[in-house]
C-alpha cells in the first residue's frame, strides 16, 4: 500500500515538476525583465506616461535589436573582443562559457550548422555515440584530413556542458532518422528520457 502510494507521488512529481519550473522560469524572467527595465523607463519617462508590462516589451526590443545588431561585422568583432576579456578572468569566464555554452544548443545558429544526426562506431567492440555531422566538405577540413574520406562530427556529453569536434571516417557514421531536437535532449539526458519519449514531448 505505502510502496503503492509512493511510487504515484514520484510519478506525479516526475509529471508536475517540468511543468511547474517552466511556468516558474518564465514567470521569473517576465517579472526580472519588468523589474529592471521598468524602473528606467519609469525614470526616463515623464509622470503618468509608465504602464505595466512596458518592461517587457522593452526587453523584447532590446533582444530584437542585439539580435539584429549580431549581424553586423563591427558589433561581431567587439563582441569577440568582449569575450576574449572574459576568458582572462578566472572566475567570470567559467560561469559566462558554461551559460553560453548551454544557450547555444538551443540557438538556430547552432541548428543551421547541425546537418544530420547520426552513429558513431568507435573501435572493434562496436560502441556508438550520437553525434551530429557540422561538416562534410572535405574542403573545409584541415588539409591534414582533405585527401581522406571523412567528416567533422559534434559529440556533445551528456549532463555537462561541451562536447568534443572530431574527424572521423566516413565509413564509421551511420545517419540516424531522428530530429536534431530530440537527439539533442536524449544525449544531454544520457537517454534517460528514451528517444521515444523524447519525440512525444516534442510534439
Amino acid at each position: 500500500m505505502i510502496r503503492s502510494i509512493s511510487k504515484n507521488i514520484l510519478t506525479g512529481l516526475i509529471t508536475i515538476l517540468p511543468v511547474v519550473l517552466t511556468l516558474y522560469l518564465f514567470y521569473w524572467l517576465v517579472v526580472s525583465t519588468e523589474s529592471l527595465l521598468g524602473a528606467m523607463l519609469r525614470f526616463a519617462l515623464p509622470d503618468g506616461l509608465y504602464r505595466p508590462g512596458m518592461g517587457v516589451v522593452a526587453g523584447l526590443v532590446v533582444a530584437f535589436s542585439a539580435g539584429l545588431l549580431m549581424h553586423a561585422l563591427v558589433v561581431q568583432r567587439l563582441f569577440g573582443l568582449a569575450e576574449r576579456l572574459f576568458s582572462r578572468l578566472p572566475l567570470i569566464k567559467s560561469v559566462y562559457f558554461a551559460i553560453r555554452d548551454f544557450l547555444d544548443y538551443f540557438s538556430p545558429a547552432r541548428k543551421k550548422e547541425f546537418g544530420q544526426v547520426v552513429a558513431v562506431t568507435l573501435g572493434d567492440a562496436g560502441m556508438q555515440l550520437v553525434g551530429f555531422v557540422t561538416q562534410s566538405d572535405a574542403t573545409q577540413l584541415p588539409k591534414e584530413f582533405r585527401q581522406q574520406d571523412s567528416v567533422l562530427v559534434y559529440l556533445p556529453m551528456s549532463y555537462m556542458i561541451g562536447g568534443y569536434a572530431v574527424v572521423v571516417p566516413r565509413s564509421a557514421v551511420r545517419p540516424l532518422d531522428m530530429p536534431i531536437e530530440d537527439a539533442m535532449r536524449f544525449v544531454l539526458t544520457a537517454g534517460v528520457t528514451g528517444e521515444h519519449s523524447a519525440r512525444v514531448w516534442s510534439k
